[in-house]
């Protein structure tokens, strides 16, 4: 399962402003306030900062994973910021996080696909020279151009 194909440039900030953690989740959410996806953006966030409570989404080198399943989506979305300074998110590395991909999924239908498509996710965030790519990013589409070869 690919993640290119659900990458939008308008869904993809490449300087977050936002200094914590949930600054920094609210902020990439902006991106999705007219998505045809979400039901309720406001509804969506509770459930990702729900799922924060549990345990943080920061899931060591430099990434983070907030996400939800929820009826408040209609079907999977993804939105991503970038950070050059990094952001303290209780990562599991301690490290800031410089990436964050905002994920939500329809809580009834769909885990099938949004399971492969974060365990797909997950093989490619493991990759040194996958993150270094994203890390050096300058633009939104760039960023999708390395999702699109690495995916090849």
């Amino acid at each position: 399962m690919k993640v290119s194909p659900f990458l939008k440039e308008e869904r993809i900030i490449l300087e977050l402003k936002a200094k914590t953690k949930e600054e920094a989740i609210k902020e990439v959410a902006s991106l999705l306030k007219d998505a045809s996806e979400i039901i309720n953006l406001d509804d969506f966030l509770k459930e990702v900062f729900e799922r924060e409570k549990i345990g943080s989404t920061g899931i060591g080198k430099g990434i983070a994973i907030p996400h939800a399943r929820t009826d408040n989506v209609k079907k999977f979305v993804i939105a991503i910021g970038k950070s050059e300074k990094g952001i303290e998110f209780q990562a599991v590395d301690k490290r800031p996080v410089k990436i964050i991909f905002l994920m939500g999924t329809p809580k009834e239908e769909g885990l099938d696909e949004y399971l492969k498509i974060l365990a797909h996710l997950m093989r490619l965030i493991d990759k040194e020279a996958f993150r270094s790519s994203l890390f050096s990013a300058k633009t939104a589409k760039e960023i999708i151009e390395i999702f699109k070869s690495a995916e090849e």
